[in-house]
């Protein structure tokens, strides 16, 4: 006889499963499971190519198999194996449903609050540096290259030093403020102030020495005095972006993420409004863009903080300035450092890549610098779940879940594939007209072309790691992070890169090969290291370093001092043992010679453990060793001093280069 259709087959087993299901009356019925392994085995073996699947035709006779068989222990499920056991589609099925978390449309729909206002905010700020671009347009050739490289210069050597900085913030604020110590929150962010105040001076050198810098480089002169003095005017705004940046991690790690959004929008009219009287009504050139940007970035800081204060956004975590604010600056360092190291080692990378296309030819300048466009718009998707991980790991961790934390993970990677995928397929798609948008020379538009075809799995691996650093940071594992990112650019992508564009006289192709291979390694060990991860153990280092648990001592427990009272006979061995009929009961030696009955040793053990429970839910503001004044005073004054001794450092250097110029 000819098997039944699919369909009838799928409705007969529906029908049996129900029906047999519908005579249950405990509520543990053997049967129900039995059967349910039975429609999920022949929907997977059908689903998935297996070569046997049970039919409706002999369920009735496995069922009474298993009723004959012993109740004890999980029933027998041998019969309803596929011949063909294993399949890679079916386990690699299986291990997607074990990664994903039951909630995950709630998880998936809790990570896009974050990553949306996230998305739009990193799209206003992006817009400022746009909106001054098309403004200095009309200018000429080498005052547009100077705009160009003074952003540059700008981005490299200052803002992404104070972002990186801040970042330090996705791990403290993240996890304190879901450990609900809120005003420690405020702490964090004083402490932040003031350390990422103290880098603005060697930033200052840096920038004091640009013209120096790119005359080493056999930049043009022209474009290098001019350059200088866009450096210079801007430099008063450091202080801002970096206070911008502490400011944005402040609301986005407490999930507040549209005053971003609405500030950012703010700023871009301003921005508009100001280049347009600078540069079309005054006619001031590189100087006017300048002076736009300075402002611009002064009211991107003036106006998310006026936003804070007016909405009062900071009354559950403020409680004005602390001198606890002096304390744990050390920790703060140890996780701002590779922060900023995680960071500004992939920035870095790609400026370099742009300088050295710059030493091929025209064209290849020009595709490296379409390419790196595309780069940073496609980045700004995954960036926005980068936030969203590090948001909610970080709260979750905080708060003591690490399952929650576990889930926010892995739905956050998966969400990041799926936008990643889908982008990658419309640039390659799209890849011989995404150029004109830029250019209408043909030689760049078909260099871009071509590139386009590496950049779409390079897009994927790049999101994949942006994402798995935002887990990183949520976990306090920056350093890991910092090292990975090392290896895998410096160590790995610039030298087979470099190779492939000069040796093999690849050009910027052999480049954009390099940091495939990169990101693809990067990706890899990032995607492994977080899927690995000791959830548990990461959850109580989080609520340590959160201030809601103190840190365990590893001190062995004092033996002398302890007495063993075993059925009446008193003595103190030489180490501690356990009666193996469990009426032995350790007393002080205080107590020595006392009688100490079984319930009173029982009430005087739960009285110490409720003690112990409720100092361990005590909230600190400050975690770890305090110092004392004078060594508080000497070791930040010795910080202060040794900022101040940078920019002076660059004040020296600038009037020697100037003497020697002259």
């Amino acid at each position: 006889m000819g098997s039944p259709s699919i369909h009838l087959v799928t409705r007969r087993v529906h029908l049996f499963v129900r029906s047999s299901h519908d005579l249950c009356t405990t509520g543990n019925c053997t049967n129900c499971s039995h059967l349910y392994l039975l429609r999920q085995h022949w929907w997977e073996g059908w689903y998935l190519g297996s070569a046997h699947v049970p039919t409706v035709s002999n369920a009735s006779e496995m069922e009474e198999q298993d009723d004959n068989q012993p109740t004890t222990g999980s029933p027998d499920t041998s019969v309803l194996e596929p011949t063909k056991p294993n399949l890679f589609p079916q386990r690699l099925w299986r291990a997607t449903r074990r990664l994903l978390p039951v909630n995950i449309w709630q998880e998936v729909k809790d990570l896009c609050v974050i990553a949306g206002p996230v998305f739009l905010s990193q799209i206003m700020v992006y817009m400022v540096n746009i909106v001054s671009s098309i403004f200095c347009g009309h200018l000429g050739k080498i005052e547009l290259d100077s705009v160009t490289l003074a952003v540059a210069v700008i981005n490299v050597t200052g803002v992404s030093i104070g972002s990186g900085l801040s970042s330090a913030c996705d791990t403290l604020i993240s996890q304190t403020f879901g450990g609900k110590n809120l005003k420690r929150v405020g702490t964090i962010l004083q402490r932040g102030v003031l350390i990422v105040l103290l880098f603005c001076f060697p930033c200052w050198a840096i920038f004091m020495n640009t013209e120096q810098v790119l005359l080493l480089c056999r930049q043009n002169p022209d474009v290098a005095r001019l350059t200088q003095m866009y450096v210079m005017i801007f430099m008063p705004a450091l202080p801002a972006v970096f206070l911008y940046q502490l400011q944005t991690r402040y609301l986005q790690n407490q999930g507040i993420i549209w005053p971003q959004v609405i500030t950012g929008a703010s700023v871009n009219i301003i921005n508009a409004a100001v280049n347009a009287i600078f540069l079309y009504g005054l006619n001031l050139g590189v100087v006017g863009s300048a002076w736009a940007n300075m402002i611009s970035q002064f009211a991107m800081c003036l106006l998310l903080f006026l936003y804070i204060r007016f909405k009062k956004l900071y009354v559950e975590t403020w409680s004005g300035w602390s001198w606890d604010c002096l304390q744990e600056w050390g920790s703060f360092i140890r996780l701002a450092i590779p922060s900023m190291l995680m960071m500004c080692i992939e920035w870095w990378s790609f400026e370099i890549g742009g300088f050295l296309a710059g030493l091929v030819s025209v064209t290849e300048l020009g595709g490296q610098a379409i390419m790196l466009e595309l780069a940073t718009t496609a980045y700004i998707i995954p960036l926005g779940f980068s936030v969203a991980a590090s948001v909610r790991v970080g709260n979750a961790l905080g708060a003591g879940d690490p399952e929650k934390a576990k889930a926010s993970c892995n739905v956050a990677i998966f969400c990041t594939v799926f936008f990643s995928v889908i982008t990658s397929i419309f640039l390659v798609v799209l890849k011989d007209e995404v150029a004109y948008i830029f250019t209408p020379d043909r030689e760049i538009v078909a260099l871009v072309s071509r590139l386009m075809l590496i950049f779409g799995p390079f897009h994927l691996c790049d999101a994949m790691a942006c994402t798995c650093g935002g887990v990183l940071r949520g976990t306090g594992k920056q350093k890991t992070g910092a090292i990975m990112n090392a290896i895998g650019y410096y160590l790995v992508g610039f030298p087979i890169g470099i190779s492939l564009m000069f040796a093999a006289k690849l050009g910027v192709m052999g480049l954009w090969l390099g940091m495939l291979i990169c990101v693809f390694l990067q990706a890899s060990f990032f995607l492994t290291f977080s899927l690995r991860l000791n959830w548990s153990k990461v959850c109580e280092e989080a609520q340590v370093r959160a201030g809601v648990k103190p840190k365990k001592e590893e001190a062995e427990p004092d033996v002398s001092q302890l007495e063993i009272s075993c059925n009446g006979f008193a003595m103190v061995p030489d180490g501690i043992t356990q009666s193996s009929s469990n009426q032995c009961a350790i007393t002080s030696a205080e107590v020595a010679g006392a009688a100490v009955l079984p319930d009173a040793a029982e009430e005087i053990q739960g009285d110490e453990l409720l003690i112990q429970e409720d100092s361990a839910n005590v909230l600190v503001n400050v975690v770890g060793e305090v110092l004392p004044v004078k060594q508080l005073i000497l070791r930040r004054g010795l910080a202060l001093g040794s900022a101040i001794i940078s920019l002076l450092i660059g004040v020296v250097i600038k009037i020697l280069t100037a003497n020697g110029n002259g």
